[in-house]
């Protein structure tokens, strides 16, 4: 490989997965052990390993290494939402639709219409960076809320399953509001046709994927099974999902909706739980990755107070957390019908993820944003990225969970560990 500086050395690239899988393990550990979910190790331990620190893992995927580590990201976070999706009952999924969509709309709305007003009364006018800084705030990344649910054993609660569906449907709502935000940028004016098709591309997709999919997997799989050579029915399970994620980023959804929509569709099958099973090993692999990769991406150096310069931008990213927080936890509170912990599915739909910051750099590049503005957004990345997963889980072990059924489970502490019984 020596002169071919497009290429990757395969020898530094295993330094790399090495330090990646060690560091998210070790961290896991460590916060396993005082009490925290292990994906807020994993954040940690990617803030450690990543630029603002050691420099060991790159994360810019225009980069040789970072687009290797970006692509594995990307399937441990698909990975990641089969896993859920297998965990997920279809009935219950259903019947926490009217929930689910209320959440995800009420936590679209809020968050862009108070982003939009703190830049117009900030800026003194409305501008086109105002909508960009409300669109910064409004879609979900669900993977990190999935995998603190996961961690804490509470992910079939009928909270955990409005947060899943909220954050699809939230996604389909983030779609559109991307169109919209790149014919800002690109010619100034939206194509109204251009997002009715892109409405409809996402909500055929889903439809369509689920109804073949319900009426096909079950043959398929059973086929499978019968096969005997090693490992066929995981592999099979896998390029499932990577098959629906696949064509979900072809009709431009995010991957992660058509994997977990697989998995959705998986867990009818009779080899649900062979297939459970198998995967698990593969997440733990890869579902650490994308976790490491998004505290990678974390530069603490815009946190630093001593910088003047970083004065205004500390004010800025204060300000949109705050936002971003209030205006998914109220969506929370906004399914008041139901007897439902409002105040921990709010909290699940907090973090923003690698999904805001999609949002963010098409403004930077588009020469809207300026890197003030784009590094104010990043602290409210980051820290509704970090603040998740230790507020979540002591929000469903204190407070009284609603089971499927609709009901709630009473509240029954062990002395001395404070866990749900």
């Amino acid at each position: 490989m020596e002169g071919s500086a497009h290429l990757v050395e395969v020898g530094h690239f295993f330094y790399i997965f090495i330090v990646i899988l060690l560091a998210a393990k070790l961290a896991g550990e460590l916060f396993e052990r005082i009490g925290q979910p292990a994906v807020l190790g994993e954040l940690v331990a990617g803030v450690v390993v990543g630029a603002s620190i050691l420099g060991i893992v790159p994360v810019d995927p225009s980069q040789p290494y970072g687009s290797l580590v970006h692509v594995m990201a990307e399937i441990g976070v698909a990975i990641l939402l089969f896993e859920i999706g297998l965990e997920t009952d279809l009935r219950e999924m259903f019947r926490v639709g009217s929930s689910a969509a209320t959440v995800a709309v009420v936590g679209v709305v809020l968050p862009f219409f108070f982003g939009y007003l703190f830049w117009h009364l900030y800026e003194g006018g409305a501008s086109l960076v105002a909508i960009f800084v409300g669109a910064t705030l409004t879609a979900t990344s669900v993977g990190i809320t999935a995998r603190v649910l996961t961690d804490i054993g509470k992910i079939n609660t009928s909270e955990a399953r409005i947060i899943i569906g909220a954050a699809v449907i939230d996604d389909i709502l983030g779609l559109l509001i991307l169109a919209v935000v790149e014919g800002l940028a690109d010619t100034g004016q939206v194509s109204i046709l251009g997002v009715t098709k892109l409405f409809g591309l996402a909500v055929g997709f889903l439809a369509v994927a689920m109804a073949i999919g319900l009426t096909t997997a079950r043959w398929l799989f059973e086929l499978v099974n019968r096969m005997r050579v090693r490992g066929v029915l995981v592999t099979f399970a896998l390029v499932f999902a990577l098959l629906l994620a696949y064509l979900a980023d072809l009709v431009g959804l995010a991957p992660i909706v058509g994997a977990f929509a697989a998995g959705l569709i998986l867990s009818r099958t009779n080899q649900f739980d062979t297939i459970v099973e198998q995967i698990k090993p593969v997440a733990d692999v890869f579902t650490p990755i994308f976790f490491v990769s998004i505290g990678a991406a974390v530069d603490i150096t815009i946190l630093d107070p001593r910088r003047p310069e970083n004065h205004e931008v500390l004010v800025i990213g204060a300000a949109l957390f705050v936002i971003a927080v209030l205006g998914k936890v109220a969506a929370g509170y906004a399914v008041f019908w139901r007897k439902l912990n409002r105040l921990a599915i709010g909290a699940g739909m907090v973090p923003r993820g690698e999904v805001g910051l999609i949002f963010a750099q098409l403004g930077l590049l588009g020469g809207i944003l300026t890197r003030d503005v784009f590094s104010a957004i990043l602290i409210m990345v980051m820290g509704t990225t970090l603040i998740t997963p230790p507020v979540l889980k002591p929000l469903f072990d204190r407070v009284k969970i609603a089971t499927p059924g609709g009901g709630e489970e009473p509240l029954v502490v062990k002395p001395g560990i404070g866990e749900l019984d």
